[in-house]
């Protein structure tokens, strides 16, 4: 086998813990649908996103990945975090044809309601698959994204909120108590933080350049009971003041709430060739970031972790930042 020197034995430390049992391996899910969600000629949030990402997985590196197609939502898993009339109205509003939207940025085709479901139900199925031991961590290639989406709206290309969804059924189904969700999204997770803020048992932090779309996401954010974690950063910090803010605050918050379940919101657009915001992030910073928070998993929660695809609009930053998150998740 032709494989890079640099990773020979990396590829090998996998397959003995491939030979040592299932629960060791990493899960990729993803569903042909989340290619169908069409939002027009000049969109940012385009069908060529999951392509590269998909693409970028492919290599030989990423063999021991097993992938999974991702099931749909149910009208029951969604309802834990979003508003009935809210879900009704998302279906009611696709176009038989061509395009809508659903808010300023959030545009919609007639393929959209299914490609939503998958994303959503992508999340459920990777914490059923780490909660069930079939393996230690998971990652859901999909979308549309879903961390803008609120209870009862649709925002910032966002129509469920994908990894909410996924910590409601790890409570409710799995009965877990604390699920953390660490969003290094460049924009705030609006919609995750209005999900938890009430909810003491789960623990919301991010890291966003701030001000910023959607205008959430100030330090003095807390929650009820301290339960919401905010590190924003001005525009243009570096990897440095990232790795700061991580080791500053969120990591620090993060063990003294020792979630039961880490989730990451897994954002890609706070790299420094993204076209959407100003910080210079790049793949080693979010490879570093995935150790981190593999760290946190392990000494909290048994190494479960779930990591759902958010933003991203550079392909290329995109597809290789995704590959850094990929890879370190595959060795943790």
């Amino acid at each position: 086998m032709n494989f890079p020197m640099k990773l020979r034995a990396r590829w090998g430390k996998l397959l003995e813990r491939r030979r040592q049992g299932a629960a060791m391996h990493t899960i990729l899910f993803t569903h042909p649908s989340c290619l169908e969600h069409d939002t027009g000629l000049g969109h940012p949030e385009r069908i060529d996103r999951l392509r590269a990402v998909l693409a970028a997985l492919e290599a030989e590196e990423f063999m021991l990945l097993d992938r999974r197609e991702a099931p749909a939502a149910t009208h029951e898993q969604l309802l834990r975090v979003h508003d009935a009339g809210y879900v009704d109205s998302v279906f009611a509003r696709l176009p038989a044809h061509g395009h809508g939207a659903l808010d300023g940025d959030t545009v919609v085709c007639a393929a959209s309601g299914e490609a939503a479901l998958r994303a959503a139900g992508a999340a459920v199925a990777a914490v059923d698959a780490v909660l069930g031991g079939e393996a230690r961590n998971a990652f859901c290639a999909v979308r549309p994204p879903g961390h803008h989406a609120e209870p009862a709206q649709a925002m910032g290309f966002c129509l469920f909120n994908n990894v909410a969804v996924g910590a409601a059924h790890a409570r409710t189904v799995h009965g877990l108590k604390r699920v953390a969700v660490i969003d290094f999204d460049v924009h705030h997770g609006n919609g995750t933080q209005a999900m938890f803020w009430d909810e003491p048992e789960l623990m919301y932090c991010s890291t966003h350049q701030w001000p910023l779309y959607p205008g959430t996401g100030h330090a003095a954010e807390t929650g009820v009971r301290g339960n919401i974690v905010n590190a924003p950063l001005p525009a243009f910090a570096d990897g440095a003041a990232f790795r700061a803010a991580m080791e500053g605050t969120v990591l620090p918050a993060l063990d003294a709430f020792a979630p039961e379940l880490v989730m990451i919101s897994a954002g890609f657009d706070a790299h420094a060739r993204d076209p959407l915001a100003g910080l210079n992030l790049g793949e080693d910073d979010f490879a570093w970031a995935t150790q981190a928070l593999l760290d946190i998993a392990r000494r909290h929660s048994g190494g479960r972790l779930v990591s759902v695809l958010e933003g991203g609009y550079d392909l290329q930053a995109l597809a290789r930042s995704t590959a850094a998150h990929v890879r370190e998740l595959m060795a943790g």
